[in-house]
């Protein structure tokens, strides 16, 4: 591996061609935070794919380009004289060090709960109104509900056993069913969002990352779909034409590749 002083002279190589970009390249001229930020997040979403299929090579070159974006918004940042990426790490040197104090003082802790239980206390000794303020507003849904929970938790607001948890789920499935039974669409809508809640709940029990078990079901749904269609081509035959039957026979098959 690189020692520390190849390390350093990367990134001094990075900023480097940021500057040179930042004042002869048409493209990199124009760009604003604003114009930076849906790629921002199209890159993190492509380096979670690149994680999620354990390809180390990919996961080195996105998380080169999300290296990019850091410092590009560091640049922008020093053009108006708000910020530059020296002031953008020792925000984060700052942060580590004071939420560490069972490194950097003398805090002692038992174990991984209690650092969590720590760090959460000291945001809001940091001015926070709310242990929920650092969930972003934008995050997917599934994801931010764990979040949440993960945040709740780590104050003490939890359930003690994963059974307990469980028999939540349960019941929020019997409250889903009387209402689908109902016919009430809102009524229905939000119980299915408590029993998503819940499972969300019982996943993080489990330690179970929801968002990433979904994405591998999704992916291994689309593949044995794709597998599907690639047969019904070499039958010259549409899949609106095949029967339930003939394509489960197929799906079958996918399953065991």
């Amino acid at each position: 591996m690189n020692s520390r002083q190849d390390q350093l002279k990367a990134f001094d190589r990075l900023l480097t061609i940021m500057d040179e970009l930042r004042e002869q390249c048409p493209w990199d001229k124009k760009q604003t935070m604003e114009s930076l930020r849906h790629l921002t997040i199209e890159e993190t979403y492509e380096l979670g794919d690149a994680i999620l299929d354990h390809d180390l090579s990919e996961i080195k070159k996105e998380l080169g380009d999300v290296l990019l974006h850091i410092v590009f918004y560091s640049k922008i940042g020093s053009e108006t004289n708000d910020f530059d990426i020296a002031d953008v790490c020792h925000s984060i040197c700052d942060k580590l060090v004071d939420r560490h104090p069972h490194i950097y003082s003398d805090v002692k802790v038992e174990n991984e709960d209690d650092v969590k239980r720590n760090w959460e206390n000291l945001k809001l000794k940091e001015g926070k109104k709310s242990v929920l303020e650092g969930v972003p507003k934008s995050l997917p849904a599934l994801v931010k509900a764990n979040r949440i929970q993960d945040k709740v938790a780590g104050v003490g607001f939890d359930w003690e056993e994963p059974n307990q948890v469980w028999e939540k789920v349960e019941e929020e499935l019997i409250e889903f069913k009387t209402e689908v039974t109902s016919g009430n669409q809102e009524a229905m809508e939000t119980e299915f969002g408590d029993v998503l809640f819940s499972m969300v709940n019982y996943a993080r029990f489990l330690n179970i990352n929801p968002e990433n078990a979904l994405e591998r079901t999704n992916k291994k749904f689309s593949k044995r779909f794709q597998y599907l269609e690639s047969k019904a081509k070499i039958m010259n035959k549409s899949l609106k034409d095949m029967t339930l039957a003939e394509m489960d026979v197929f799906w079958e098959e996918a399953k065991k590749l």
